[in-house]
């Protein structure tokens, strides 16, 4: 047969499997860039990492606005809503940073994995949408599988555990400005992107950061550097293939995390870990597939 059926319900081309490579390239990519973030932050002032690794980012942007034009790239509509969007990117960004400081890198994965869950509540109030039991129901249990994750001890979450979750929710809701911001391109997205996180890193430079030595830089550099191209490979990714074939397989992430995670920090997953990490990834599926039906109805 010319075309294959994956679970999705979706026909396979070749475009489909091209598109479902990039998207594995830049979630593996993204993972990559974590541990190496984690490894890091031992040592230097989230701010500082924030700053060198937007600096060496931009160098690899900067020849991309000059082709794209740089009025096409900074000329923006709706500003009000893209200065909120960077709000909560550098609010994500710097949550993510601080508390993989201190919990294993697999266990903050799976926090952020439950992203499409707070968007799925969040989308009620904010952009009106209507949720029905069974996604409503697929959030609740999801929920459930954080609570496995961070397991919360006497009932009271620990500071690492509640600034993860606050990048969970700073995600989520960047998210949903990003989706008032349809038509702006990919590249004003990544730059402004790049640029917001750069400054909020260099304003922590009063509060004192760590000497680096030249191969401290060069790691701090590549972390950017891997930013950026694991961006455009889900860029491309989602360019050669829709979004319900390709977002699924970005819960490799949690796959990449583990396998790091031991391998750099011997961080290995308790079986709870495990448990709440799999009940999270089947609830966001379910959303994602309803989310689907809802559009083809």
């Amino acid at each position: 047969m010319s075309e294959r059926v994956v679970s999705t319900g979706v026909a396979m081309d070749t475009g489909h499997w091209r598109g479902i490579l990039f998207m594995l390239l830049g979630t593996a990519l993204f993972t990559f860039n974590d541990a190496l973030g984690k490894w890091m932050v031992a040592s230097v002032a989230v701010g500082q990492l924030l700053f060198i690794r937007s600096a060496a980012a931009m160098v690899v942007l900067l020849p991309m606005v000059h082709k794209a034009g740089w009025k096409q790239t900074f000329v923006l509509a709706q500003p009000g809503r893209h200065v909120l969007r960077l709000a909560f990117i550098v609010v994500e960004v710097a949550c993510f940073y601080l508390s993989v400081r201190y919990l294993p890198l697999a266990d903050v994965m799976s926090v952020y994995q439950a992203t499409p869950l707070i968007v799925t509540i969040l989308a009620i109030p904010l952009l009106g949408e209507a949720v029905g039991w069974r996604r409503g129901l697929a959030v609740g249990v999801g929920f459930i599988g954080v609570l496995l994750v961070l397991q919360p001890e006497g009932g009271v979450f620990t500071a690492p555990a509640l600034i993860a979750l606050g990048g969970s929710m700073a995600y989520a809701l960047m998210m949903i400005v990003t989706r008032q911001l349809r038509e702006t391109s990919a590249l004003s997205l990544i730059v402004y992107h790049t640029l917001a996180v750069g400054t909020a890193g260099l304003l922590t430079l009063p509060w004192g950061w760590a000497e680096v030595d030249t191969m401290g830089l060069v790691y701090l550099a590549l972390i950017g550097v891997v930013a950026t191209a694991a961006h455009a490979c889900m860029n491309q990714g989602l360019k050669l293939a829709p979004a319900a074939v390709v977002v699924p397989y970005t819960y490799t992430s949690l796959l990449w995390a583990i396998l790091l995670g031991w391998l750099f920090f011997a961080d290995l997953p308790t079986p709870l870990m495990l448990l709440g990490a799999g009940i999270i990834v089947a609830s966001g599926l379910f959303v994602l597939h309803r989310e689907r039906q809802i559009k083809q109805a």
